[in-house]
C-alpha cells in the first residue's frame, strides 16, 4: 500500500493585501491579508508586522478567552510550513509591489 506524499507546506495561490493606517505602520502593523491555500481553502484576517528587527512576520488570527489565554484560530504545525507559508506570501506581495 503507498502512502501520499506529504508536503511541508501548502501552496498559497492567490494573495490580496489591506494596508493599515498610518499609524498603526508605524506600530508595526503593515497591514491585512487575505490567501487562498492550494485553491481550496480561504484564509481572511492574517496580519503582516515587521519586528522591532525590521523582519516581516505574518501572525494567524486569534481569539482571547475569558481567562485572558490567546488560542490561534487558524496556524500552520510545522516551523518548516510557517516559514513556507510567509515566504510564499511575501515574495507574493513582492511582485504586487506591495514590498519593497
Amino acid at each position: 500500500m503507498s502512502h501520499p506524499q506529504v508536503r511541508l507546506a501548502p501552496v498559497v495561490t492567490s494573495v490580496r493585501f489591506t494596508a493599515a493606517p498610518r499609524l498603526d505602520q508605524q506600530a508595526g502593523l503593515l497591514g491585512s491579508v487575505a490567501c487562498e491555500l492550494d485553491d481550496m481553502l480561504g484564509l481572511d484576517g492574517i496580519a503582516l508586522r515587521r519586528t522591532v528587527r525590521g523582519e516581516l512576520r505574518l501572525s494567524f488570527p486569534e481569539r482571547v478567552d475569558s481567562t485572558g489565554r490567546r488560542h490561534l484560530l487558524l496556524r500552520p504545525l510545522r516551523a518548516a510550513a510557517w516559514r513556507s507559508m510567509e515566504q510564499q506570501v511575501f515574495d507574493a506581495l513582492r511582485r504586487q509591489g506591495m514590498l519593497p
